[in-house]
């Protein structure tokens, strides 16, 4: 069984722990000059910090694959999955800082004795032939929540899957970005140097297609080492819970008013400001869908902000400022003044109201003043989390998430109980063993 790291709870050991599986990583490293130097004294007498030695980089094993974009080519690929062996590496790169949608723009898969592939999904109408090849087989992904809807948007339906994030988060540690993963496990660094760009660009550039690659080089080897310590760690059966609930995942919760993301919302003084902010957002959000472009391309935030808090007086007011030289605002221009009238001409009562908080409780620093008791309740509830957390070595927010707990502070059962708040919680999504280790504990706080 692969060994657990050891960790020096200490700062500056927290920054370059290893798993000691990382001294069997794959890539050759260069030995040290065993000669000690002659003229440097030592590390204390000097006054410094060590020096770490940068990971050696992760490289491709394969020759690069070409990307998959024709019929024929999808089917060879489905017929090498299928001739592979053991789970199945999945990664998807979308356009999110560039395209309205959140689909997936490449998919990579990776299985032992099948090689790396490269999958175009625009260039198909669906993929089921290749969930077909996955045959039930397990999946591995990193985030998995991030790729997970624009997998199924192109019909691939995960049955069983290892989420390498999420295992990391329940090992406790430090850093459970990929990057960070493949360093600590296997010793390589990961450059995550193009995890921001357009991947909707067609032909895409060499480069960006290896880093694509590299993202499932070691998927099926870092899953195995995670495993090893989560059952170490007596957390696989913790973690078995939380990837079977993965594959209920619909994506997040629809907002109510999602016209409140607005950066910097708080600068709109009043409901009348607020209503042209919804007005205008609606009018970008349409614009952004239908040219399927982010809709901070089309209009930025403060531009939002800057109207609705100095509504202009007619459209060549409006065509004189600054914030309409740029020809992607400009082009839209009569939209925007004719969404500032219709704001301008709401009724009273059709005005949004200045509570931005529209889903759940007001903010925690409001409670004190708001509901007293509930944010004595709260404050006994964070300690209970704060106190588990540390006992089973957990993210408190791993061990229960922060907005299911204000939820029980803010609004108990009126009978508190273990029956009754483990409805509550199982109702707002809590596994079965995020009950287990919270229930007792959370009900003396509620009942306190």
């Amino acid at each position: 069984m692969v060994q657990p790291a050891v960790r020096d709870r200490g700062p500056a050991a927290a920054r370059s722990w290893r798993h000691p599986a990382a001294a069997q990583a794959r890539c050759p490293v260069t030995p040290a000059d065993p000669t000690p130097p002659t003229d440097a004294g030592t590390e204390a007498d000097a006054g410094t910090e060590p020096v770490v030695a940068e990971a050696p980089r992760l490289q491709l094993r394969d020759p690069l694959p070409p990307v998959v974009d024709t019929a024929a080519a999808l089917d060879d690929t489905c017929a090498r999955i299928m001739a592979g062996t053991g789970p199945i590496a999945l990664d998807a790169e979308r356009a999110s800082g560039y395209r309205y949608s959140q689909r997936a723009y490449l998919i990579q898969v990776r299985r032992e004795g099948s090689g790396t592939h490269l999958v175009d999904p625009i260039a198909f109408d669906s993929l089921v032939p290749l969930d077909t090849a996955f045959d039930g087989n397990e999946w591995i992904l990193h985030a998995a929540t991030q790729d997970l809807m624009c997998l199924a948007e192109v019909g691939l339906y995960p049955e069983h899957l290892f989420d390498t994030e999420l295992a990391g988060r329940l090992l406790n540690l430090p850093r459970v970005g990929l990057a960070a993963l493949v360093e600590h496990y296997l010793g390589l660094s990961l450059a995550k140097e193009f995890s921001a760009a357009d991947w909707s660009t067609r032909p895409l550039p060499e480069p960006w297609l290896v880093y694509a690659a590299l993202d499932v080089e070691v998927l099926v080897e870092l899953r195995d080492l995670i495993d090893a310590d989560l059952q170490q760690a007596g957390k696989r059966a913790w973690a078995a819970e939380e990837f079977e609930s993965l594959l209920l995942f619909q994506g997040p919760p629809e907002r109510k008013e999602p016209w409140r993301r607005t950066s910097g919302l708080h600068k709109a003084r009043g409901r009348r400001a607020l209503g042209i902010v919804r007005e205008i957002w609606h009018a970008r959000d349409a614009i952004a869908e239908s040219r399927d472009t982010t809709p901070g391309r089309v209009l930025p935030d403060a531009s939002i902000l800057e109207l609705a808090t100095a509504p202009p007086k007619d459209l060549n007011a409006l065509k004189s400022l600054r914030i309409m030289r740029n020809r992607g605002p400009r082009r839209f221009v009569e939209t925007w003044f004719e969404a500032v009238e219709r704001g301008l001409a709401l009724d009273e009562a059709q005005l949004p109201t200045t509570n931005q908080r529209v889903d759940g409780p007001p903010p925690p620093r409001a409670w004190a003043d708001k509901n007293p008791a509930a944010a004595e309740r709260l404050g006994r509830c964070r300690e209970v989390v704060t106190a588990l957390a540390e006992e089973h070595d957990l993210p408190s927010e791993n061990l229960i998430s922060p907005q299911l707990v204000r939820n029980l502070a803010w609004e108990p059962p009126a009978d508190v109980s273990p029956a009754t708040v483990s409805q509550v919680l199982r109702q707002q999504g809590a596994r079965q063993w995020q009950v287990d280790l919270v229930l007792d504990q959370l009900v003396e706080a509620l009942a306190a």
